[in-house]
């Protein structure tokens, strides 16, 4: 059995990226929009679709909100065995560690698997860092409003525009 295992670091707290870990039928909004396009959720099953149209079925197996760490089995013809597990950590304080396993069967996937892992992670890494991405109600279009409202009404922004007349 082949066993993959990627690390890597997050600018974003550990509550917060395993709050969207954790949220197993929203990988598509919260953890990697753009590389999984849609999550369908039946009981602790969802049926996962890919950016490049493939889909797969995974069955939660364990989620463990004190050790941050979720475990999840793939079903899939063209796999024989996939279990995974998806473990948070601190690093500091807006900082994180991802930990990511994979264990597949045939070996021979297992270099097919690793680079959609690796697809994977840059969209996770995107998602996670952007700084309003525990509110799924909030649309890239209102990014840059909400941005001015918190420039505005924030007490630096005030004391820096006191000296100007409106």
């Amino acid at each position: 059995m082949a066993s993959i295992q990627k690390e890597f670091a997050i600018a974003s707290s550990a509550h917060d990226v395993w709050d969207a870990v954790r949220d197993f039928g929203a990988v598509h909004t919260r953890l990697a929009p753009g590389f999984v396009t849609d999550a369908v959720m039946d009981g602790n099953s969802r049926l996962v679709t890919f950016s490049n149209g493939t889909s797969a079925g995974a069955i939660l197996v364990d989620c463990d909100d004190a050790k941050r760490r979720l475990v999840y089995a793939i079903v899939s013809e063209r796999i024989r065995q996939h279990s995974a597990s998806v473990q948070i950590y601190e690093d500091g304080d807006r900082r994180s560690k991802f930990v990511w396993t994979v264990d597949v069967l045939p070996n021979e996937i297992a270099p097919y698997i690793s680079g959609q892992m690796d697809l994977s992670i840059a969209a996770m890494k995107k998602r996670l860092e952007e700084r309003l991405f525990i509110r799924p109600d909030v649309s890239p279009t209102t990014m840059p409003t909400l941005f001015m409202m918190i420039m505005l009404h924030s007490p630096s922004a005030a004391r820096s525009n006191s000296h100007r007349q409106l």
